[in-house]
């Protein structure tokens, strides 16, 4: 059985709460009763949502920055797919490394990649997609 939503949000600070909260309203329409899970998934969610808000550079003059977030509940896994309009995003997730303790950034990346099962960046059609897996 499939639970998915999908909503847009502009790539601003602000929406970091709106993607908090509809993440909040999915979650608790599943009935699923794993506080790791849960606590895994919005941890990479959160910190994904952040870098996209705070590094990604702008790509379309028209519509501004956004990102799209699809949430999907399988009996397999629990996914979180972010697509933003951003210029390509040149990393590699293999080399990423937890920032220092002195350091006041630098650790969203590792974050997710430790909370997560996979974690995975592409850049296809102008869209930086993310896509972050937790295997149930």
């Amino acid at each position: 059985m499939s639970a998915e939503t999908t909503f847009d949000v502009a790539a601003t600070p602000v929406s970091l709460d709106e993607v908090q909260d509809r993440f909040a309203t999915w979650w608790d329409g599943l009935g699923i009763d794993d506080a790791r899970l849960r606590f895994a998934l919005e941890t990479a969610l959160a910190e994904v949502a952040a870098n996209i808000v705070e590094h990604t550079a702008r790509a379309d003059q028209e519509t501004g920055r956004r990102y799209t977030v699809r949430l999907d509940s399988t009996d397999r896994a629990l996914t979180a797919e972010l697509t933003d309009n951003g210029l390509p995003v040149d990393i590699d997730l293999s080399a990423v490394t937890m920032a220092d303790v002195e350091q006041e950034s630098g650790r969203g990346l590792a974050l997710a990649i430790a909370a997560l099962d996979r974690l995975e960046h592409r850049h296809e059609h102008g869209h930086n997609v993310w896509t972050l897996v937790c295997e149930r």
